[in-house]
């Protein structure tokens, strides 16, 4: 624990014992240990380590246990983070029947659950009722690996979407990186009525992150479990409301994050992100190749970083070959949505916090991202009207 907080890891505990289980007595204080604690502009972020067995029980305490630490000195907000991990050498629990969790089979099934039981790392109390009921539509974008640009494209594909008159909300499903809530210069914390977190609107559209509820500092060391536990928490702990599409930026590759994503809402499409050179187009075969055997269909490929456009001379330059979306998209059968330069403003309309749809919007990068997101807001509205 950092050690310029203006009270002690005894006061932490205190607080924390003030919050008990009206039934057994148990409090976080009890069967926690402080992992992290970090204060900033009176935002307190704690993280506890607590016993598997317990975290269930444990997290229905931490809405009350943050009211508590609240009271300490220079602390206007908190939240309460759980880490909890199998023991060594613990048996995984068996599959269950029909085959390994996240096929097309237990995708379809899931759709209509909520997302109350298991881990909860957020914290609160389980929502009640199906999860996403005001949602007419979800679409992913996904890529298969990093580096690639795909939360850079998620943003401005959302904000382009609410720019074409959708309802549009935007969730940050890359758990161990969470970034859209610094690229939407959405930084304050959201707010809680009634247990249930509330999006943060940003640029027409709402928005929620990890990013918003933990210190960017802090390192999301958490298995399997706690990831999928944070997407099923942001999923049916946040009041989405009514919308007509909902943006999932999900984390790169082909894990936890996207299976528990595809059992727990029907998803409509995806978008995969992909660079134009070999060594990306592989990784994008691999997501291209999930989404099929889990039946969610392509919406389209996005080749970014497709050229570098000088911003003297106007000189386009290859910097990572060209047009290799485009052909793979050929190759795989699926419709190819348009390529994103290279630019210095896209850069720095994501570290200012602006999408460059908005602060740039006739540059090329704007432009572009315009363009697919009037193609994919084409075929959204063709989803509402089958």
């Amino acid at each position: 624990m950092a050690h310029d907080l203006p009270f002690s890891s005894d006061d932490i505990t205190q607080a924390l014992h003030r919050a008990r289980d009206p039934r057994t007595g148990l409090s976080l204080a009890q069967e926690g240990t402080i992992q992290a604690c970090t204060l900033d502009g009176g935002r307190l972020v704690l993280t506890l380590a607590v016993p598997r067995e317990s975290a269930q029980a444990l997290a229905a305490l931490c809405p009350d246990a943050a009211r508590q630490v609240e009271t300490l000195p220079g602390v206007k907000s908190a939240s309460i983070v759980l880490t909890a991990h199998r023991p060594a050498g613990a048996p995984a629990s068996a599959p269950p029947p029909g085959g390994a969790p996240g096929g097309a089979g237990s995708a379809a099934r899931g759709g209509a659950g909520n997302a109350g039981g298991g881990h909860r790392p957020l914290g609160g109390t389980a929502q009640q009722g199906p999860i996403l009921a005001g949602v007419k539509t979800v679409i992913a974008v996904a890529s298969g690996k990093g580096g690639v640009g795909k939360s850079t494209t998620a943003v401005n594909l959302a904000v382009g979407l609410g720019m074409e008159g959708l309802k549009t909300g935007l969730m940050d499903a890359d758990i161990h990186g969470p970034s859209l809530h610094r690229m939407l210069g959405a930084n304050a914390r959201p707010d809680v009525v009634d247990g249930v977190l509330q999006p943060v609107a940003a640029w027409g559209i709402t928005a929620m992150s990890l990013g918003m509820l933990v210190d960017e500092k802090a390192a999301m060391i958490w298995r399997g479990p706690m990831v999928m536990g944070a997407v099923n928490q942001l999923l049916g702990d946040v009041n989405w409301g009514t919308l007509d599409v909902l943006v999932v930026d999900l984390p790169p590759g082909t894990g936890d994050a996207q299976l528990t994503l595809t059992q727990k809402v029907p998803l409509a499409g995806a978008v995969i992100v992909s660079t134009p050179q070999d060594i990306a187009l592989i990784d994008a075969r691999r997501a291209v190749s999930m989404f099929e055997k889990l039946q969610i269909p392509v919406l389209g490929l996005v080749e970014n970083m497709s050229y570098f456009c000088c911003p003297n001379c106007g000189h386009n330059t290859e910097l990572f070959g060209h047009g290799g979306a485009r052909q793979e998209a050929q190759t795989l059968g699926v419709p190819f949505l348009g390529e994103v330069p290279l630019l210095a403003d896209i850069r720095a309309s994501g570290d200012a916090g602006v999408p460059v749809v908005i602060g740039a919007p006739e540059s090329e990068g704007g432009k572009a991202w315009r363009r697919i997101a009037h193609t994919v807001a084409q075929a959204v509205r063709a989803m509402h009207r089958a």
